[in-house]
């Protein structure tokens, strides 16, 4: 049997129909940039996300890179992020003009850990940016807490999680702001980079809005510098008919992970944690091996496709050579030992049969 790590075109033919005919009224508008079907999107998806604004970008650095441009932090602040995070996370606050300060995540979850967080705090720090990795929200309650006692802003990096809930709600409780990206292998992925700033801040929903138009608010006329970021009319058509169908992806991811979870017994294997199964959006079915790359080549050999996220954490990094001697021991294991096996709504009852049993005859 043959099962890839992820078939975008399976993933995406249930909407083939659907994307035909967006495709023809999209021609047939004659309006390609920041329409009707862009804040169509942006007020469903705020409403989906339990938030006030929604402003579509053209990607998910661009929305976290506008959200930190637009707390207008002085030059050089630090801004707290987990080192297992992916690169684009530590990129956005360096493109800011701002200083990453990595901390270690949990080895239990993966997520950034606030008892670290709190460590790193200076009188420097102006913003902790958590991300929710692999498909988890993070501990809000306990980072709400943490940034509200030392005046900081809270940012989420939502690239991975459509549709996760914490404490029964799709909203990042208590975040300033959160960046979703909608690159084609997520959740809800388009047809081409694509990405959002979601809110419940009026005022900097409009100016992320501004900004993402050259600092235009009113054509022609340019209230500051801004950049040109702007969420694509025909990949908002696109989501916008996804987006119906998300609730159903993440209830088959859902169903997928239970199963994984219960039945995958290998002692060679350290599974995800199992208590969050029905709020986690499992955008990926992350598990840890000493033989990754040893585990990787015998499922190969058996048809089953995997991935690494991510391979060489981004201390280690060359275009990070300032952070190459930092010693972060549980990120370097994560990254040593995680391997992601397939997750997504096609896999059929016999294909996630034949990955357990082959995991398990490991």
């Amino acid at each position: 049997m043959e099962v890839p790590f992820l078939s975008l075109k399976k993933l995406n033919k249930a909407h083939e129909e659907d994307f035909k005919n967006a495709l023809e009224k999209f021609i047939d508008s004659g309006h390609y940039i920041l329409g009707e079907s862009v804040k169509e999107f942006e007020s469903a998806f705020a409403q989906y996300c339990e938030s006030a604004f929604c402003v579509g970008v053209a990607n998910g650095l661009d929305a976290l890179i506008l959200i930190l441009e637009s707390f207008n932090f002085p030059s050089n602040s630090e801004v707290i992020v987990p080192a297992n995070t992916y690169f684009a996370s530590i990129l956005a606050i360096l493109r800011a003009g701002l200083k990453p300060i990595l901390v270690e995540p949990s080895l239990h979850d993966y997520l950034i850990n606030t008892k670290e967080v709190s460590k790193k705090i200076t009188n420097k720090t102006t913003a902790v940016l958590a991300v929710n990795l692999y498909g988890r929200m993070c501990n809000f309650t306990e980072l709400q807490s943490l940034c509200t006692e030392n005046s900081l802003k809270l940012i989420i990096d939502a690239a991975q999680s459509h549709g996760a809930e914490f404490s029964t709600s799709k909203n990042c409780i208590g975040a300033d702001a959160v960046a979703y990206s909608f690159y084609p292998t997520k959740n809800l992925g388009a047809l081409a980079d694509a990405g959002a700033v979601v809110t419940d801040s009026a005022e900097l929903a409009e100016h992320i809005k501004i900004n993402r138009n050259y600092g235009s608010g009113i054509k022609y006329q340019f209230d500051f510098l801004g950049q040109n970021s702007r969420l694509s009319e025909l990949q908002a058509m696109f989501l916008s008919i996804k987006l119906k169908y998300l609730d159903s992806e993440i209830a088959k991811r859902r169903n997928i992970a239970a199963k994984y979870l219960a039945e995958i017994k290998n002692e060679k294997i350290v599974l995800p944690p199992n208590d969050n199964i029905h709020q986690d959006a499992w955008h990926l079915f992350v598990i840890r091996t000493e033989d990754r790359n040893g585990l990787a080549a015998y499922l190969k050999q058996n048809g089953i496709g995997s991935d690494i996220h991510y391979p060489i954490p981004p201390h280690k990094q060359k275009a990070l050579n300032e952070f190459n001697g930092l010693s972060l021991p549980i990120t370097e294991e994560i990254h040593e030992t995680i391997l992601s096996i397939p997750m997504n709504s096609t896999l059929s009852e016999n294909e996630v049969d034949y990955i357990i049993s082959t995991l398990n005859a490991y």
